[in-house]
């Protein structure tokens, strides 16, 4: 479901018709999570850390409006909820793009993630077999390197506004564990202060 925002009444009006005119729209930050008690709760219960920290990400992003805004055809929706499409790496080290639907609740995201997630490793595609759409977030996990920061591979002719997230490598300090993230978003539609709010929503859901 979406909602089409009336860009001329918008509070953002001059930002959108300002940025959306770059050839280079999105802009990054990279900073650092604490990780540890979901890392602890994750081995604990036998979960996924991977899909443990990917879920409550997607919980931070469906709690931050400007995340669930997009630009389709010149035209500026909001969706009601935001889906994931990871990168899931595959036993032969390459990878392949999945859709994960969202759910608030951790089970129910796992039971619909497990499967998306082992028809893509079982498939020798590089793409889902169903069209993400969209209503995503494109994610990707490099679990081998603690960054700083990060680029991303962009096709300028191809009109996108999905925001990008990257997870790195887990280090520790002291007795806490931390974790690199990196977010990309389009300028017209997000700020680095709606980034921040993002950042401490997913902090916190990682401390619980």
């Amino acid at each position: 479901m979406r909602k089409e925002i009336n860009i001329e009444t918008w509070n953002r009006k001059d930002h959108f018709e300002f940025f959306s005119k770059f050839d280079e729209p999105f802009h990054g930050i990279a900073t650092k999570l604490d990780c540890t008690e979901t890392y602890k709760a994750a081995k604990a219960n036998g979960h996924s850390f991977f899909l443990s920290y990917l879920h409550k990400s997607l919980v931070a992003v469906n709690r931050t409006l400007e995340f669930r805004y997009r630009i389709v055809d010149g035209k500026l929706y909001e969706y009601e909820t935001i889906n994931a499409s990871p990168t899931i790496n595959k036993k032969n080290g390459a990878f392949g793009f999945s859709h994960v639907k969202y759910r608030e609740d951790f089970e129910d995201f796992l039971a619909l993630a497990l499967p998306a997630i082992e028809k893509v490793q079982n498939s020798d595609r590089l793409m889902p077999p169903e069209e993400s759409g969209e209503n995503v977030v494109h994610c990707s996990a490099i679990p081998w390197v603690d960054f700083t920061s990060i680029s991303h591979a962009r096709h300028y002719a191809r009109p996108d506004s999905c925001p990008k997230i990257t997870f790195g490598k887990m280090t520790a300090k002291g007795d806490r564990l931390f974790m690199p993230v990196s977010v990309h978003v389009h300028h017209a539609l997000v700020d680095g202060y709606h980034v921040a709010q993002f950042l401490e929503k997913f902090q916190n859901l990682m401390l619980e």
